[in-house]
């Protein structure tokens, strides 16, 4: 079997990230409340689409200590790889129905975070799915686990199930947690202490409308988070 790569979560993840920015000032908003990342969306169809033309100077704008993560949706390898490569993007992150060859065939000096949509099944369909990126010789570097919303690939604003979550939360195995789903600072303390996730990620609970962050509630969830994640390891 080829050899799987592994990294520490230090290295390769974020702990706090906004997700669906589409300008400057919010990725500088997003930075300067203490965010570790930000997520710029190349999904075509998503209401927080943004061209790549237009992601560069976004991804430029962040200091070196916040990660850049794509958002992709059933995009190929290579198209992956070239935005990569032209808005210099630290981690790429898969939201449609990928196989686990696609991520064997990202390039490995980018993370890979993959998305996954938890309904009624519960997380068993993820753990086969990591079982099966085991065998390509790449695991993710992280999951992310959002609530399921039909006809959706992230950002609907749905709650996920944080007990069934919790319950199951063995069958990923050692990858890092990262929990999304209808986040915001009003719930993500008790989200943090029900499912103990290496990280949080928000979109619509920090927006004014879809696209547009909210400077304050953007600090009102980091702030939020900081001190939730500080009392897990207290």
């Amino acid at each position: 079997m080829a050899d799987v790569k592994t990294l520490s979560y230090d290295e390769a993840m974020f702990r706090i990230k906004i997700c669906g920015v589409t300008t400057v000032d919010d990725a500088l908003d997003a930075a300067a409340a203490g965010a570790d990342a930000i997520g710029l969306n190349f999904y075509a169809q998503s209401k927080r689409y943004v061209p790549v033309d237009a992601v560069r100077p976004i991804s430029l704008s962040m200091p070196a200590a916040v990660t850049r993560v794509g958002l992709f949706v059933n995009a190929t390898a290579d198209d992956i790889t070239t935005i990569v490569e032209q808005v210099e993007l630290d981690c790429v992150q898969l939201h449609g129905d990928e196989p686990p060859e696609l991520i064997a065939d990202l390039p490995r000096r980018v993370s890979v975070v993959r998305a996954y949509r938890c309904g009624e099944e519960g997380l068993a369909p993820l753990g086969s799915y990591l079982a099966a990126c085991r065998a390509q010789g790449r695991l993710p570097d992280a999951v992310l686990i959002d609530a399921d919303a039909p006809g959706e690939f992230g950002g609907s604003g749905r709650v996920a199930d944080w007990a069934l979550i919790a319950r199951e939360r063995e069958l990923v195995g050692d990858r890092p947690l990262i929990l999304a789903g209808g986040l915001s600072a009003a719930n993500v303390a008790r989200a943090i202490e029900v499912v103990r996730p290496d990280g949080v990620d928000v979109t619509s609970g920090v927006e004014r409308e879809p696209g547009h962050k909210d400077a304050a509630l953007v600090t009102q969830f980091v702030a939020a988070a900081r001190e939730a994640f500080a009392k897990l390891q207290s």
